[in-house]
């Protein structure tokens, strides 16, 4: 059981993981704290991007010489292996830590082991409190590590009556600006902000981050079947990188300079095999995608099991007509539905922000 000061400090330390949040990938997000044996905050720390020292190490040098005897609370097992930074299970029986508890085992082969190396040591180790938390704000390395392939957060806006545009086509703006820079958030933690051409020919989005100090720009991602985006397009400016996944046979000829990647085509289906596309950004070390291109897009997303949070803004607005905030998504009656559990409702400005994922599948007797 974990102690009053323990918890504490683990909360501490998932709140610390969270300034990592678009700044680490490939890696993980990760706190740490340092208690001294007195149970005192010694030292804490966070990893803060990708080839740099991870968070055991950023608490550590924090604490000095109060690390010994000490316990370190730390949102993922520590690491065991060598790669661009050294093992932080080794670095935690360096600096002579008797005790450590962790929240979530590492679920990879190459970095888990930690917990073993530490108990080795002669050193207390244990999982401990705040698995729940620790996972939800690490979702997205996590699940790509499960998965092999990147998290997946759809985004939308749509009017109380389910349209995301009106008949005319116009659709700026459905939400206040308290939305949309809410948007500026998600796109600052995500990877990638993937769009398909329908929305590029429609609003011919710049999908760059605006308004966030120190925000690493995603990489856009345009799923663009048979190449259709043109060289002007705001998404191929320098403000981030760009890519444009295109069918095989795609004339990209118009495309100088400009990065594509080739997939093969859906079976049955118009547009590119998700599967495909997904694989190919893992590949490129995108481990969360923000998915925000129009109701094709999404239907296909959700068609193929690849949608692992829902984030929807909803605005007090009734349009009555236009298209709707979701297409086709190979659902036909109400038994195939996918049923969503709600995370969170916000209210932000005039709207309603609903978080949600998919409820787990009912077990059969």
């Amino acid at each position: 059981m974990a102690t009053a000061a323990e918890a504490d400090a683990m909360r501490r330390a998932v709140a610390l993981a969270a300034h990592g949040l678009g700044h680490t990938s490939p890696n993980p997000v990760v706190g740490c704290v340092i208690l001294d044996a007195q149970g005192r905050i010694a030292g804490e720390g966070w990893h803060q991007r990708a080839g740099g020292p991870h968070a055991e190490v950023h608490a550590l040098r924090a604490a000095g010489e109060r690390a010994r005897g000490g316990t370190a609370l730390v949102t993922l097992e520590p690491c065991n292996h060598t790669g661009r930074t050294g093992p932080c299970a080794q670095a935690l029986i360096d600096a002579g830590i008797a005790r450590v508890r962790y929240a979530v085992a590492d679920p990879t082969a190459e970095a888990r082991g930690g917990a073993a190396t530490l108990a080795a040591a002669g050193i207390d180790v244990a999982a401990g409190p705040l698995a729940d938390e620790a996972e939800a704000v690490n979702e997205a390395w996590l699940t790509s590590m499960r998965r092999g392939r990147p998290f997946v957060l759809w985004k939308y806006a749509a009017t109380l009556d389910g349209r995301s545009a009106a008949a005319d086509g116009t659709s700026r703006w459905i939400t206040s600006a308290a939305s949309r820079a809410d948007v500026h958030r998600l796109r600052a933690e995500a990877d990638a902000v993937v769009v398909g051409s329908g929305t590029l020919r429609a609003d011919d989005p710049h999908l760059a981050v605006r308004d966030r100090d120190g925000a690493a720009q995603p990489l856009r991602v345009v799923v663009d079947t048979r190449a259709t985006v043109t060289p002007g397009a705001r998404v191929l400016d320098d403000a981030a990188p760009t890519l444009i996944a295109v069918a095989e046979d795609a004339d990209t000829g118009h495309l100088p300079g400009v990065a594509t990647v080739r997939l093969p085509r859906a079976t049955g289906t118009p547009g590119l095999d998700i599967p495909a596309l997904l694989a190919a950004l893992h590949d490129r070390g995108v481990r969360s995608v923000l998915l925000e291109g129009g109701p094709t897009l999404a239907g296909a997303f959700l068609a193929a099991g690849a949608v692992d949070k829902v984030v929807g803004y909803l605005a007090p607005v009734l349009l009555g007509a236009g298209p709707a905030a979701l297409a086709d998504a190979g659902i036909t009656t109400i038994a195939q539905a996918l049923r969503l559990e709600p995370a969170d409702v916000t209210r932000l400005g005039p709207d309603l922000r609903i978080t949600a994922v998919p409820a787990p599948l009912a077990e059969e007797n």
